[in-house]
């Protein structure tokens, strides 16, 4: 092989504009995994913590945050659970 092609880095490994074989992809937490402590149907009684800058009530269970759709701060409200993500819950209040 002559100067020229072993320049430009043919079958080279250091020249991989991926930094080698580290192939890691983004990093998901391990709680992304762990069970939910409340699932679509689901009603609960929380009391509302804070306010969420798109109105909604912030409440949490377990740790895990709620969002009651129009509630203020300060109410215990009872709500039912219309969606679960990976690190949130959305609910509506029960009347």
């Amino acid at each position: 092989m002559d100067r020229e092609n072993r320049d430009e880095g043919f079958g080279d490994e250091r020249h991989s504009s991926r930094g080698g074989d580290r192939d890691e992809g983004p990093r998901i937490k391990s709680s992304y995994f762990l069970p939910k402590p409340v699932k679509v149907g689901d009603e609960v009684e929380v009391k509302i913590e804070a306010v969420a800058s798109r109105g909604d009530g912030i409440a949490k269970k377990d740790g895990f945050v709620i969002f009651v759709k129009g509630a203020k701060q300060g109410e215990t409200v009872k709500a039912k659970v219309v969606d679960v993500k990976a690190r949130f819950a959305i609910a509506e209040p029960v009347e």
